[in-house]
């Protein structure tokens, strides 16, 4: 995944509004008199309340990773007999993949690890994201494996292929996130199959939270087989972060869907966000909300 970033306020508007659905019912209903109108809630409404019980209760939730990682390991045996087979965009291999040992790329958050219980404590709290409170969850190695993840890489690792996880978690927290993917039972080759944010590549100049600098490094060592991500930022580098510049990012690689980058769901941050609102993050809550809303089709 990119960066992490404040929950959003706006990604299933449209899902709260069907929830919310008005009674087929013709019957009127009767004026509530003012003086015993209910009180206000003293908290506002947050719109990620949905995406976060879709994400923990949902069965479809569950069924689009297994679907995913099941449909990746059909497809990795060919990938590995292919010698000329590589997931990685032109800009990132940096050195000629044939001879190469083969790999699987992996983001973490939402793509193998489960963070969404911190996202509920936010909803509880009213909270928004901040780095501390962020750290202190990882610290906890609670986060689960989601489904199907477990399987696909303990298959890889099985026949020879390297588990390499590219996370936008800050590289001090290599140990912490080692130790929860072990307790997950995710296959973990050493400190080396963690590239965290921070990373030092030398001869190339790091893009904010981009991983085109970590997925050159592994271009030296691997033939990457796959990526896995829940932002596509996870596969390619996005130089605008806006509507047309994340469509032109994508735009060469799309017959590489469903065969060599596999996208996952993830309805409660990203930088799909703030591409919604110009990416100011300094602008009101309110503002953003306004903005998110005027994006929304209605026909």
């Amino acid at each position: 995944m990119s960066v992490r970033l404040p929950a959003a306020l706006a990604a299933l508007v449209l899902l709260a509004g069907c929830s919310a659905a008005p009674s087929k019912s013709s019957a009127p209903v009767a004026a509530t008199p003012a003086s015993i109108a209910p009180a206000a809630p003293a908290t506002p409404a947050d719109d990620n309340l949905n995406a976060v019980a879709w994400s923990q209760t949902a069965i479809e939730h569950d069924l689009i990773y297994l679907q995913t990682y099941r449909d990746a390991q059909a497809r990795l045996p060919a990938a590995i007999a292919d010698a000329s087979w590589d997931a990685l965009p032109k800009g990132d291999r940096s050195a000629p993949a044939k001879g190469l040992k083969p790999a699987v790329v992996l983001d973490i958050d939402e793509t193998v690890l489960d963070n969404s219980p911190y996202q509920a404590r936010l909803i509880k709290s009213g909270g928004e994201y901040n780095e501390a409170a962020w750290a202190e969850w990882c610290k906890e190695q609670r986060a689960r494996a989601l489904p199907g993840v477990v399987a696909f890489t303990q298959f890889a690792a099985k026949h020879g292929v390297a588990v390499i996880y590219i996370s936008n978690r800050a590289k001090d927290l290599d140990q912490d996130t080692l130790a929860n993917l072990r307790k997950e039972g995710l296959p973990v080759s050493g400190p080396e199959a963690f590239l965290g944010l921070g990373t030092f590549v030398e001869d190339c100049e790091q893009i904010g939270t981009e991983k085109g600098c970590r997925r050159q490094l592994i271009s030296h060592k691997y033939r990457v087989l796959m990526q896995f991500g829940d932002q596509i930022g996870d596969f390619v580098t996005v130089l605008a972060n806006n509507a047309e510049g994340r469509q032109k990012a994508m735009a060469p690689y799309m017959d590489w869907i469903g065969t060599r980058w596999f996208v996952l769901p993830n309805p409660t941050y990203g930088a799909w966000e703030p591409a919604l609102f110009n990416n100011d993050w300094t602008a009101p809550r309110d503002e953003r909300r306004r903005q998110k809303i005027q994006s929304l089709r209605f026909d």
